[in-house]
């Protein structure tokens, strides 16, 4: 049963998050506000126990979640032959790219806070 209430709480943010993001036209989608309402809302044990009996169940799970990404990838896969080096040469360039700006950035901030 606190599975189901941890689901219901996960839910509830992540609709209250979009109808806020909506509502005020705020360049944030939804589910991030969602995420931050939260992570507020953790802080109370009412929430926190439910929510982590539900986190449990989805994360035992978690391999499920991966099932329509191969289906997806078995029904695409002449433009993936067609594609994928380009695909590949895109993600580790991008990969590689975020991790040099966080490094910088983390460089940065270090050295600001040493001062």
């Amino acid at each position: 049963m606190q599975g189901l209430q941890g689901l219901t709480w996960l839910l509830a943010m992540q609709s209250l998050g979009e109808i806020l993001s909506r509502a005020l036209a705020l360049p944030v989608p939804g589910p991030v506000l969602g995420m931050l309402l939260l992570l507020l809302a953790l802080r109370w044990p009412s929430v926190r126990q439910p929510v982590a009996a539900c986190a449990t169940f989805l994360l035992s799970h978690l391999s499920l979640l991966f099932v329509p990404v191969g289906v997806g990838v078995m029904t695409h896969l002449g433009l993936l032959g067609q594609y994928g080096l380009r695909m590949l040469v895109v993600i580790v360039l991008s990969t590689w790219l975020g991790l040099a700006v966080t490094a910088l950035t983390l460089r940065y901030l270090s050295r600001g806070s040493n001062a």
